[in-house]
């Protein structure tokens, strides 16, 4: 079984739906993990955001990287520019992937335009995933 691991800022949006998709494409043949450089909670948007496409985030916590500094990773995914940058010296041997996508938390307007920001993102995010689980899980 695999181990991988989804790196952003807080761990509070993007490594969060991030996480979730990969659970869901993955099944059984991953671990999956999730944290940040810092930990902000796990947005409320971004529970919402999945609940509407039928994925559960609501027991996810917001974790720290250096929690996990014994697990060996085989892939460990940067969601973000700040974590790329920041991410401390981590010894892996995990292959590293890195997508920059936008951070729905940062979205302004009203409320609808804010929940579409979530959305869109949260359509990359899948996207994403669901490729990443057919080019480096499935045989």
């Amino acid at each position: 079984m695999k181990n991988i691991l989804v790196l952003c800022t807080g761990n509070s949006c993007r490594s969060q739906l991030a996480e979730g998709y990969l659970r869901h494409f993955a099944g059984d043949k991953a671990n999956v993990y999730s944290a940040g450089v810092e930990t902000h909670g796990v947005n409320p948007k971004a529970i919402a955001t999945m609940q509407k496409d039928g994925i559960d985030i609501s027991n996810h916590t917001s974790n720290n990287i250096l929690e996990y500094t014994g697990i060996e990773f085989d892939y460990v995914i940067t969601v973000c520019d700040n974590a790329k940058e920041r991410c401390p010296y981590f010894p892996t041997k995990a292959q590293k992937f890195h997508y920059n996508f936008p951070d729905p938390a940062k979205a302004t307007g009203t409320e609808q335009e804010i929940e579409a920001a979530f959305d869109s993102v949260r359509n990359l995010i899948k996207d994403y995933c669901a490729d990443f689980v057919k080019n480096n899980l499935v045989p």
